[in-house]
C-alpha cells in the first residue's frame, strides 16, 4: 500500500509541530544547563528508575537511614533512552509545589538489558539490570512453542536467567490444552529450564514463587491475558494494578500495563512489570546469535562440515544429525527455522 501524500498545508503543520517540540526540548535542556552551571541543583546521588512517564522518570533512592524517597526527574538530552531498572545519578531540584523533583545527569553501566526491536526506531530497550526473566504462559490464551522459544533466545543472548511460569494452573486439566502444556513444560525441563506452576488462588504456590523471586530483579513477560497483572496483585496486594478481562471472542488479552514499573517485595527482591508483548521479534539478530540462543544447538556450534552450513540439507550437518538421532526435538528445530525465516524476510531489501 503506497503512503498517502500530504498536502502542502498538512506537511507544513507536521513540520511546525515537530519544530515546536524540538524547541521546547532545547529550552528545557538549556534551563537544566543553567541550573547545573549555577549550582542550583542538589548534590549528586545514586538512584534507580522505577517508572517512565513520557519525558520524565520516577527515580527512587535511599537516605542514609535507608528510607526510600522518590522524585520526578527530567533527563539530560545526551543520556539516550533510559528505562525502568536503570541505575542513575541524579540531583535534586527546587520545587514550588512541594513535590520532589530532580534532574538525571548520568546513567551507570547496565549489567543486562532486554531489547525489543521496533520497525521504526531500531532496538528499543524495555528494562535494564534484570536478573530473571519470568515468562508467563497460561492455558488461555494458548501458549505457542515458537513464542516461548523467542523469549528464551532473547534471555540467553541477554545473559538473563529465564523461568517458565505456568499461571492459572487450576485450569490446566479443565482445558483442552492441558496435556499439550504438560508435554511442553517437560520438553523445556529436559533442556535445563526451570519452571513453576502457580495460581493466584494457591497460597503455597505463591509462597514458592516469592521465594524464587527473592534477591533478584525480575521482569514478567508474555502474551497479554495470561494474568501477569493478576499475579502481581496476588504477590503485592498493596499495589493497585488495573487487571484486564480476557476477550472471550478471540481468547487474547487486552493490554493493561502502559509503562514498565518496578515494585519491591517486602521480603526482598524487585519486580518489573512490562507492557504485554504479543509478538517478540528477533529480526535484529544474526543467524549465529539465534543458534546460540537455542541451548541444545549452541552445543553443536562449529561441528558442521561446512562453515556456512544453513542446516537444511547439507552433508555433514551436525544439527540435522542431532535431529535424526532424536537429540533435538522437532518442535525446537521448527521454531529455529521459522525464526531464521522471519529474520531473513525482515532483513530482505524491497
Amino acid at each position: 500500500m503506497s503512503k498517502r501524500k500530504l498536502s502542502k498545508q498538512q506537511a507544513w503543520r507536521v513540520q511546525k509541530i515537530q519544530s515546536e517540540r524540538a524547541l521546547r526540548a532545547l529550552r528545557k535542556e538549556q534551563q537544566i544547563e543553567q541550573q547545573l552551571q549555577g549550582a542550583e541543583l542538589g548534590q549528586e546521588q545514586e538512584g534507580i528508575v522505577i517508572a517512565h512517564f513520557g519525558t520524565q522518570l520516577l527515580v527512587e533512592s535511599r537516605t542514609p537511614d535507608g528510607i526510600a524517597q522518590q522524585a520526578r526527574c527530567h533527563i539530560r538530552a545526551n543520556l539516550g533512552n533510559l528505562v525502568t531498572g536503570d541505575q542513575v545519578i541524579w540531583r535534586a531540584q527546587s520545587s514550588t509545589d512541594g513535590e520532589s523533583q530532580g534532574v538525571v545527569v548520568a546513567r551507570l553501566d547496565r549489567r543486562s538489558e532486554i531489547l525489543r526491536p521496533s520497525p521504526h526506531s531500531g532496538l528499543k530497550p524495555v528494562a535494564a539490570n534484570v536478573d530473571l526473566m519470568v515468562l508467563v504462559i497460561a492455558p488461555e490464551p494458548e501458549a505457542h512453542a515458537e513464542l516461548i522459544d523467542r523469549y528464551l533466545v532473547a534471555a540467553e543472548i541477554s545473559g538473563i536467567r529465564p523461568l517458565l511460569l505456568l499461571n492459572k494452573s487450576d485450569l490446566l486439566h479443565e482445558n483442552a490444552q492441558g496435556e499439550r502444556l504438560e508435554a511442553l513444560l517437560q520438553l523445556y525441563a529436559s533442556l535445563g529450564y526451570e519452571h513453576l506452576k502457580v495460581s493466584k488462588n494457591d497460597p503455597e504456590a505463591l509462597i514458592q514463587l516469592k521465594e524464587t523471586l527473592k534477591e533478584d530483579i525480575s521482569v514478567f513477560v508474555g502474551q497479554s491475558g495470561v494474568g501477569k497483572s493478576s499475579l502481581i496483585n496476588a504477590l503485592l496486594p498493596e499495589e493497585e494494578l488495573k487487571v484486564g478481562a480476557l476477550s472471550e471472542a478471540r481468547k487474547t488479552g487486552k493490554h493493561t500495563t502502559t509503562t514498565a514499573r518496578l515494585y519491591h517485595f517486602p521480603s526482598g527482591g524487585d519486580l518489573i512489570d512490562s507492557p504485554g508483548i504479543r509478538e517478540f521479534g528477533l529480526w535484529h539478530m544474526s543467524a549465529e546469535q539465534v543458534l546460540s540462543g537455542f541451548v541444545e544447538l549452541n552445543a553443536l556450534n562449529g561441528q558442521c562440515k561446512f562453515r556456512n552450513c544453513q542446516h537444511q540439507n547439507e552433508p555433514g550437518c551436525a544439527v540435522l544429525k542431532a535431529l535424526e538421532n532424536q537429540q533435538l526435538h522437532p518442535s525446537r528445530f521448527e521454531s529455529f527455522k521459522r525464526i531464521l525465516k522471519q529474520i531473513e524476510d525482515n532483513q530482505r531489501p524491497y
